[in-house]
């Protein structure tokens, strides 16, 4: 996975000036103000919609303190470029429509931190998971691209496909549904019948 460049601009002059040279221009503390509450909004309006219990930190990479973009006569306008929803390592696209148009692209990071399911300790391959065996951390769910777990009763029960290391995250696909009936258990099989 290539990192996200820090800026790329599509602008017609876009210039660089030294940094005591007085000109009227957008700068980049304003492109990250206004990124900064596009994503604080965003992110309030994800969690609202999927009904998600979570704290949440933004955080908008600096950028080249020597950009200068013209002043916009309009209001900037905001967008979440990649990915679908404001999650990890995101980036925004700051475009101006006024008189003199361009277009930035900022990056940014959102965590946002849940209580999810870890191994309390070392796990081997096949277990069968009880509550001891089980417990709620938060973490940057961010990151975990496997998925995760959020609650102890989703997995109590449940046969481990892999071991696990103590504090490893539980992801869905190491679990799977334990026989009830094993290769050598004595099994009773009752018959019974009965008048209509």
């Amino acid at each position: 996975y290539q990192q996200l460049p820090v800026v790329v601009v599509t602008l017609l002059g876009l210039s660089f000036q030294p940094s005591g040279v007085a000109a009227e221009a957008t700068l980049p503390e304003q492109l990250i103000g206004t990124s900064q509450q596009f994503l604080e909004q965003a992110v309030s309006a994800y969690l609202t919609q999927s009904e998600i219990q979570a704290r949440h930190e933004i955080e908008v990479q600096q950028l080249d303190p020597r950009i200068r973009l013209p002043v916009c006569d309009q209001d900037l306008n905001v967008s979440l470029e990649s990915p679908e929803q404001p999650v990890g390592r995101v980036t925004l696209k700051v475009r101006c429509t006024g008189s003199n148009p361009w277009s930035i692209f900022v990056p940014a990071q959102v965590h946002i931190y849940r209580q999810v399911l870890l191994a309390s300790r070392p796990l081997k391959r096949a277990s069968i998971l009880s509550a001891a065996d089980l417990k709620l951390t938060e973490r940057d769910i961010g990151s975990l691209n496997r998925g995760y777990l959020t609650s102890i009763e989703q997995a109590t029960g449940k046969k481990l496909a892999r071991q696990l290391l103590m504090d490893q995250v539980l992801v869905p696909a190491y679990l799977k549904q334990a026989e009830v009936i094993s290769k050598g258990d004595h099994v009773v099989i009752t018959a019974r019948s009965g008048g209509i």
